[in-house]
């Protein structure tokens, strides 16, 4: 599922629980994200809820990495959230 994130957008962890039919495991998403050492998976595309890049994995790689898809980050929380999360029924 987190491949399916675009470049430039971002999913919540509670996103990604949702669309796995597990919509309380935010948790375990975000420690499986943390764990997660695929290069082929987007991990830095998936953040907390409200925009937050959260405390799992290493905030300033995640912001590093999502700045160079064009996702401005300002404060630990992503400018202009609402316009970047993705959710899949939604484009």
């Amino acid at each position: 599922m987190v491949r399916r994130i675009p470049s430039g957008r971002v999913a919540t962890y509670g996103d990604i629980a949702a669309l796995a039919g597990r919509p309380a495991a935010c948790r375990a998403v975000g420690n499986i994200m943390r764990r997660c050492r695929q290069p082929d998976v987007p991990c830095h595309r998936v953040v907390a809820a409200g925009g937050r890049l959260g405390g799992y994995g290493e905030p300033l790689a995640k912001q590093a990495l999502l700045a160079a898809e064009g996702v401005r980050v300002s404060g630990g929380r992503l400018r202009g959230f609402a316009a970047i999360r993705w959710q899949p029924d939604a484009g």
